[in-house]
């Protein structure tokens, strides 16, 4: 674990974005909440911000900071869900790890409610997009 104990707290923000493809018939299905295993999005937003909360267990080397913002986006597009995840935190250390954390595990969630009616769904493009705060400053991917 790289030790941060010298580094000043600083404020940091991550999003990351990642989408589930689906079969029409389960988009169909998503926007008119027929869903049988409930609200998939709302599900999934809560399952993504929890997840945020929790990445230096699932993590080995990921430190343990204070998440004080999470902000999880779940959105229908024509033939799958996009997710969307920003984390802040005023800590030594960014929060790349947790805005990837909770985009992966919310796509998870949508995995897990669909698959009984869609064989087909498939976790697609999970990527940091931006970060600010730090040494290194700010960073947007290119092309987003």
């Amino acid at each position: 674990m790289v030790d941060v104990t010298a580094k000043t707290p600083t404020r940091r923000e991550a999003t990351a974005v990642g989408a589930v493809t689906c079969a029409p018939a389960t988009m169909a299905a998503l926007s008119q909440g027929r869903v049988p295993k409930g609200d998939v999005l709302a599900l999934a937003r809560i399952a993504g911000i929890q997840a945020a909360k929790r990445t230096p267990d699932l993590l080995p080397l990921a430190h343990v900071i204070g998440v004080h913002g999470c902000d999880v986006e779940v959105t229908l597009a024509e033939d799958r869900v996009l997710l969307r995840a920003t984390v802040r935190t005023a800590d030594r250390t960014g929060v790349e790890m947790e805005a990837l954390t909770a985009v992966t595990v919310a796509a998870l969630n949508v995995v897990d409610m669909l698959k009984g009616i869609d064989r087909t769904v498939a976790i697609r493009d999970c990527m940091i997009v931006a970060k600010s705060g730090g040494r290194s400053g700010d960073w947007t991917r290119p092309g987003t």
